[in-house]
């Protein structure tokens, strides 16, 4: 078992159904899952460098300049399961098990998989446990030529006990009206609550939170998660932590976390992103040696 209250801020390196298990019971005021969207591929990122070359040069930029390319990264992992409610249930069960008595699940999900997932949870939590189906909507990205392009990913949300849930609906950072002159200038400088329908950019490809992983969500996104459904000094869980961008805004609003992830590359990328005094743990729960450039 991990000593949740030895640790504080804990990243572990291991496969979420080998960790999970070690967590003790109603532990995490918020589970924040971003899985796997079963894309039937693998997800890719380069990170390239650019420099001026006017003897060459592989690209053209403006004016006619020439620029080579240089890749100096790549992050990446599989994307596929034949069976993926069976990939999903036991790790559910588990984030069941883990919420306090008012805690809230929030799974982020996509077209592809997002109503078998609804129906899986309405299994594990029970259907009077279903709070919200959230949509989130952006504007970014290749369009489709024979079809309406998918711009919106799928939050489900559930709470361990309908009533007993906490949502303080104070807390909620409010977003400008879309016709402020129909609600007046009282009304329009206070700013309205969002609804289940978030529009929010993607993580922006310049933007300083960037890190390059290839599936990092913006963090105003789970700042909207966790405002009203976790309060200071609270534990939030997220076992697919990717990037680690719930980790980042749960330290910034005064929650405690443990990320959980099988990927090396996205251990690297916290390691880099989150706090120094964060503690790193292997999926039996020992203490993870820091990478060779880091010890001495």
């Amino acid at each position: 078992m991990i000593d949740l209250q030895a640790v504080g801020d804990v990243v572990v390196h291991g496969d979420s159904a080998r960790v999970l298990p070690l967590l003790p019971d109603a532990s995490f005021q918020v589970v924040y899952i971003d899985p796997p969207f079963n894309t039937g591929g693998r997800r890719d990122r380069r990170t390239l460098r650019t420099s001026a070359d006017p003897d060459g040069g592989d690209r053209t930029g403006f004016g006619g300049r020439r620029y080579s390319t240089v890749e100096t990264g790549r992050m990446s992992y599989p994307d596929s399961f034949e069976d993926y409610a069976g990939f999903l249930a036991p790790r559910l069960e588990e984030a069941r098990r883990l919420l306090t008595p008012s805690g809230t699940l929030y799974v982020h999900l996509d077209w592809r998989e997002a109503h078998y997932c609804k129906v899986l949870l309405d299994e594990i939590f029970g259907r009077n446990c279903f709070l919200n189906e959230v949509i989130w909507a952006y504007d970014y990205g290749g369009r489709a030529r024979d079809r309406w392009p998918a711009k919106h990913d799928t939050i489900l949300v559930y709470v361990k006990q309908m009533g007993a849930h906490l949502f303080d609906q104070d807390e909620i950072e409010r977003i400008p009206y879309l016709a402020p002159r129909l609600v007046g200038p009282h009304k329009a400088a206070r700013g309205k609550l969002p609804t289940d329908v978030w529009w929010h950019t993607i993580v922006s490809p310049t933007g300083l939170e960037k890190t390059g992983y290839p599936t990092q969500k913006p963090e105003g996104v789970l700042r909207r998660v966790l405002l009203p459904s976790s309060r200071p000094g609270d534990r939030v869980l997220d076992f697919f932590a990717g990037s680690g961008t719930t980790g980042a805004v749960a330290a910034a609003l005064g929650r405690r976390f443990v990320l959980v992830d099988v990927n090396p590359q996205a251990v690297a990328v916290m390691r880099g992103r989150l706090d120094p005094a964060t503690t790193y743990l292997d999926q039996d729960g020992r203490e993870l040696a820091p990478p060779p450039e880091e010890t001495g």
